[in-house]
């Protein structure tokens, strides 16, 4: 049995500052943490994931959120300071989960993962969505307080709690 680092949505246009859907300084602060887990986590050879937005342009969430991360964009790439290396998987979402209409489960499951580290943004969202799903799912699930981020300060300490209550992840 295996553990994953899922990095969620660690892209330009949620983590540069002049990102289209910049989730502000915090999510600039997590970069160093998500970083260093990464690196910690690959040479206990946890398999590393990235899941990014990927939208085509006329996507439906644009009557929710601004346009964001459209395939083939800058914004939609992962930030620089976390590109991915050889056998990283990639895992394109259009939507909040990383699970929905995605190979995320075949590849967790082909991997032999049980135990899944969670990092990224925003936590109230793709991030809470996503650890959903991995509760429905049965894994155990570890969201990483320094490596999560939101636009907003109370709906981030909400889904922190959230996820440990109702979806059983430990918040460490």
């Amino acid at each position: 049995m295996r553990e994953a680092i899922l990095v969620i949505d660690m892209l330009n246009d949620f983590v540069s500052p002049d990102g289209l859907l910049y989730c502000g300084d915090e999510a600039r602060k997590i970069i160093p943490y998500i970083k260093s887990l990464i690196r910690e986590k690959r040479k206990e050879g946890a398999a590393i994931i990235f899941a990014k937005d990927a939208h085509e342009r006329d996507d439906k969430e644009f009557k929710r959120f601004p346009p964001h991360c459209i395939k083939g964009t800058k914004g939609a790439e992962i930030i620089e300071e976390l590109k991915p290396e050889s056998g990283d998987c990639i895992v394109e979402k259009r939507r909040f989960s990383a699970f929905f209409e995605t190979d995320l489960d075949e590849i967790l499951k082909r991997e032999n993962i049980t135990k899944v580290h969670v990092v990224g943004v925003c936590t109230s969202i793709c991030v809470m969505a996503t650890v959903s799903d991995l509760c429905a799912r049965d894994y155990e699930i570890y969201v990483h307080r320094m490596g999560v981020a939101d636009f907003d300060r109370e709906a981030h300490e909400f889904s922190l709690r959230h996820m440990e209550r109702v979806f059983g992840a430990k918040i460490i």
